[in-house]
């Protein structure tokens, strides 16, 4: 009945362009462009959804100060994004969804910009509490959100990251506990490391899977909560399915044939671990001092503090790189006879003109089909924004009828569009 609805007001529903996989009638894929509560009494719909949003897990990955920091991918003014981060919080907290975490306040994109590990750790828990602080501000129970936060950092080949998660840890436990009377839940810090995109080489490229294993070493024995090791190919192409599942091999082969893994904190009592795990922790500090010295990080952000940081560590690392200061084997020290020359894929993976024009004929589609419901979903929003109301809670709607594109051009123009301080 509702795919005929599409139909009727000249639009195609949308289809699945892939093969079916044997053993699949397909009969799921019917459901496309259709929502819960148009095939569903209302009753039944709202519970289905109370019960999902209790048990769904997942991460929303909207840290606006790691953006405007090192990732250059921001959408909204700084103000208006945290606005939003905050009620998509909020809305976490009325719907009791305790499994999916609210951002993924991230080091990775801070590390893979030129950060250093001491610059990572220090910037990004200061971007943690400032979500704290902000979250209190508006009323939040510390409790009733600080589980739902998560944290995201590279691990790259410096000394430094073999005690990224314990310093990141201790620091959290400590001032959510005596700063914050956080419970013993809230002070528990989760983490997902990846390996180091950055330190990935287009010159023999065979040789970035022994740099990614060692950085998963790094990660496992440190007691990361989840792990993400990169393809050796990602320094020149989109990995294929042999590259990624040589990479999945490494956690595999670690968790499952190394024996030292099998022990949880293998290294823990070590002079070397124990001695580092102290000395960043006190870098960290001295970190945060310099924060504070300038207003906090939204203050240290005007004066754009963090990327010029970022940028001067990131200058200092390549200086080192190219006068072969710092030793990066195959690249500029230990060169093959043939002097080690940059990899060029065989085959760079794209999206193919087909599929891009399909991609567009669906959202078209969806504007035609759903012109009328879009246009009050876009109102809603706007008046939301307006009156000050939880964004998210109409945006959960809203995407049923409205494209992305829709959305953002509607939150342009109540809330601004990002300005870099100069």
């Amino acid at each position: 009945m509702i795919r005929k609805l599409w139909v009727e007001r000249g639009a195609e529903p949308p289809k699945y362009h892939g093969s079916i996989p044997e053993g699949n009638d397909g009969l799921g894929l019917l459901l496309l462009g259709i929502t819960g509560d148009q095939v569903l009494p209302a009753d039944v719909y709202a519970k289905i959804k109370a019960d999902t949003l209790a048990q769904v897990r997942g991460t929303v990955q909207a840290d606006i100060l790691k953006e405007d920091q090192a990732q250059n991918t921001c959408i909204f003014s700084t103000e208006f994004a945290l606005r939003l981060m905050g009620d998509v919080q909020q809305y976490f907290i009325d719907k009791k969804v305790r499994n999916f975490y609210s951002v993924s306040i991230s080091g990775y994109h801070i590390a893979e910009a030129g950060a250093n590990p001491i610059s990572q750790l220090a910037f990004t828990l200061a971007n943690g509490f400032t979500y704290v602080e902000y979250y209190l501000s508006r009323g939040m129970d510390i409790n009733a959100f600080a589980p739902n936060l998560s944290f995201f950092f590279s691990n790259g080949m410096d000394p430094e990251y073999a005690v990224m998660g314990r310093v990141a840890r201790r620091l959290w436990a400590k001032a959510l506990k005596h700063r914050y009377g956080a419970d013993e839940r809230s002070q528990m810090l989760k983490y997902h490391i990846q390996t180091s995109g950055r330190s990935l080489h287009a010159q023999e490229i065979d040789f970035n899977d022994i740099r990614t294993t060692l950085q998963a070493l790094y990660a496992i024995y440190d007691n990361c909560n989840s792990l993400h090791t990169n393809a050796y190919d990602e320094a020149i192409t989109t990995p294929t399915e042999e590259s990624v599942r040589r990479a999945m091999a490494i956690q595999l082969i670690i968790n499952k044939e190394l024996g030292l893994a099998k022990n949880e904190n293998p290294l823990q009592g070590s002079f070397i671990i124990e001695e580092l795990t102290d000395l960043v922790e006190e870098a960290v500090l001295t970190e945060f001092d310099r924060i504070t010295e300038r207003g906090g990080v939204l203050g240290a952000m005007e004066t754009m503090y963090q990327r010029s940081r970022i940028q001067e560590e990131s200058l200092y690392y390549e200086t080192l790189k190219h006068t072969g200061e710092y030793p990066i084997i195959g690249v500029n020290t230990f060169l093959s006879s043939k002097g080690s020359p940059t990899i060029l894929p065989k085959e760079v993976i794209r999206a193919t003109e087909e599929e891009k024009e399909a991609q567009i004929a669906t959202v078209e589609n969806l504007r035609a089909a759903y012109s009328a419901e879009a246009a009050k979903a876009i109102k809603d929003l706007q008046q939301a924004a307006i009156r000050n109301e939880n964004m998210f809670e109409v945006l959960m709607e809203a995407t049923k009828y409205c494209s992305l594109g829709q959305l953002t051009a509607a939150m342009f123009e109540v809330g601004g569009q990002y300005r870099r301080n100069m």
